[in-house]
């Protein structure tokens, strides 16, 4: 089979140029296992980190050795597991950039095998739905009257965050993003209230322009660039969820630090938000979600391409924040 790996330890933001595809043997099936053809592969920012060994104190792969992880959806061709029979539809949080995956059985999940949304179980009904759905209703607990502001709206976690909090009732929901084509995205495709684009110089004034009064909830993906000025804006008493730090994923230096007297001054709640807390969660999160989706409520944008050689250079796109949408690898040709 074909996989993707390292060619070499990394110290800073991976390129294309990193990766290299090479022939390998598919794996065998491990006992109370599975082996899955990988249909679709989903792309990360967390990838990025994971590479370089600086993510969650996970270790990085083992260059020309190790694949590359990530979640990926799949369809068990071999099963030793009672759980499991041949042709199931799995998700799981372990897969990697390769053709096939080995799997134990408690590192997958069954999932509806409704072709219309299959891909989106590596995006909207996958790990960054997931993490959008934990911030607004487990942590900031949105609700009627809300005012939301979040940043990387365009990406799948925070395009999701504003779809859910305008679900739970939040009056008003702004996304903040990086250029006229995210902006877009994120006010004609997931109906967000305004778009920001930080890009622009007078960006904070546009923010000022578009509350129009204080947050009352900011969900933090990027780092202090936009923390700072979201916390200096928020209502007393608001919430904060910091879920990612983009931002700090390559840096050479310590992330800068949020001043105790602002959060004191605010009376702010934060919440450090680790998707890994609510996986016991995932199947129900499904099941709400796949009901949105059907009515419309939820939106989602896929930013695809096909085919594992085409991994890498997607990969760099994202890493640049270049992708508009989930960054998605189409692997296996029978796939949508």
């Amino acid at each position: 089979m074909k996989q993707i790996v390292l060619k070499h330890a990394l110290n800073a933001r991976p390129i294309a140029s990193d990766l290299t595809m090479i022939e390998a043997p598919k794996p065998p099936c491990p006992e109370d296992g599975i082996v899955a053809k990988v249909l679709y592969l989903s792309l990360d920012p967390y990838v990025g980190s994971r590479l370089r060994g600086a993510h969650m104190g996970e270790p990085a792969p083992v260059p020309m050795l190790e694949m590359i992880p990530g979640a990926i959806v799949g369809r068990v061709e071999q099963s030793r597991s009672a759980k499991f029979r041949e042709g199931d539809i799995i998700h799981s949080m372990d897969g990697g950039w390769a053709q096939w995956i080995a799997l134990s059985s408690k590192s997958a999940r069954r999932i509806n095998p409704e072709p219309d949304h299959l891909s989106a179980h590596v995006g909207v009904l996958g790990m960054p739905g997931l993490t959008a759905w934990a911030g607004m209703t487990q942590l900031a607990k949105t609700t009627i009257g809300d005012v939301v502001l979040v940043d990387a709206a365009a990406g799948p976690v925070g395009g999701t965050v504003g779809q859910v909090a305008r679900i739970n009732g939040a009056t008003r929901v702004i996304g903040i993003a990086g250029g006229a084509e995210k902006c877009a995205l994120v006010k004609e495709r997931y109906q967000f209230d305004a778009c920001i684009d930080y890009k622009q110089p007078n960006w904070l004034d546009a923010l000022d322009a578009a509350l129009g009064s204080p947050p009352t909830v900011h969900f933090e993906n990027v780092g202090m660039n936009i923390l700072l000025p979201a916390l200096q804006r928020l209502k007393p008493y608001g919430r904060i969820v910091l879920c990612g730090l983009v931002d700090q994923y390559h840096a050479t230096t310590p992330a800068p630090q949020i001043p105790p007297g602002l959060i004191v001054a605010k009376r702010a709640q934060l919440f450090g938000l680790v998707v890994y807390d609510f996986y016991p969660q995932f199947d129900a999160y499904v099941d709400q979600a796949t009901e949105w989706i059907k009515t419309g409520a939820l939106i989602y944008v896929e930013d695809r391409v096909r085919g594992l050689e085409n991994a890498p250079a997607h990969f760099e796109r994202l890493m640049r924040g270049e992708n508009v949408g989930k960054a998605i690898v189409v692997v296996s040709d029978d796939a949508q």
